[in-house]
């Protein structure tokens, strides 16, 4: 029987997870999944449900959390004027038609493969954010339409594998293209849309609930968890994007690099 002060620690970091997770998708374009999948993660591993279960329905859950968020994002960047409709248009069928595939393979996965990739995704995410991008190539001209079909099938199909939006892949590699920072965020924003909406849909309907699954569960989807963080972070994403036009971004960036570093590394811990 898990009792009210078992309960209520948790409950106030989701709340937490939720704001969180709603200023970084605005604020810096890294996508709320990043935070929400660990956070999750570790709350069920806590309530002793396995490593399996426990990271297919953190994912399940993110992506669930991210459709509302990217649409709130969304709104308020297409106001900026920060995205770019051309690359939209061009890479987004790719990206979800590489989100369906992802979200099909990804139950043919051994969960620690994918708490592995997290791991790494998370550490590489970090590092280029403390080291100012260090690991992304820039183009001196705009690639092929092959090229530009890769990558957005990278995005697609990596990011909802292990549940992040568009912007923790998307925000670097639209910036290898010469994108304006802020309208990489906006346009991974986007992404982040066509990301999620097939994962979580698929996630829903497709697949059995755990056994080993707390209560309140609709097929991968965690309901108490989606109820608490999904409105918040669709409150805090556009503060987040205003936030982004008055704050020392390369001081928050790492700041946040040095958690999501560590937390990475915990995740490849836990994948072995």
């Amino acid at each position: 029987m898990i009792d009210f002060f078992t309960v209520l620690p948790v409950v106030l970091v989701l709340i937490f997870t939720g704001i969180f997770a709603g200023v970084l998708a605005g604020l810096l374009g890294v996508g709320g999944g990043i935070v929400i999948v660990p956070v999750l993660f570790f709350i069920f591993q806590g309530f002793e449900v396995s490593s399996e279960s426990s990271m297919a329905i953190a994912v399940a859950t993110s992506l669930a959390v991210i459709v509302p968020t990217s649409i709130s994002s969304i709104r308020s960047h297409y106001k900026a004027s920060n995205i770019d409709i051309i690359i939209m248009r061009q890479w987004t069928p790719f990206i979800f038609l590489f989100a369906v595939l992802g979200s099909l393979s990804s139950s043919q996965i051994d969960a620690k493969l994918i708490i592995f990739l997290f791991g790494i995704i998370a550490c590489f995410v970090s590092i280029n954010m403390i080291f100012k991008n260090s690991f992304t190539f820039t183009f001196r001209q705009l690639p092929s339409r092959f090229i530009q079909t890769i990558m957005a099938s990278v995005v697609g199909f990596l990011s909802v594998m292990i549940g992040i939006g568009g912007g923790t892949l998307g925000v670097p590699i639209l910036s290898s293209l010469n994108l304006a920072t802020h309208r990489a965020v906006g346009t991974a924003a986007c992404f982040g849309l066509f990301i999620a909406l097939p994962g979580a849909l698929m996630a829903l309907f497709l697949v059995e609930t755990p056994n080993d699954a707390l209560i309140g569960h609709v097929g991968l989807v965690s309901l108490p968890a989606l109820f608490l963080i999904a409105p918040l972070t669709v409150i805090f994403a556009p503060i987040g994007v205003k936030l982004g036009k008055i704050l020392n971004q390369n001081q928050l960036k790492k700041v946040f690099a040095v958690t999501l570093f560590f937390t990475g590394l915990r995740m490849l811990y836990k994948a072995y």
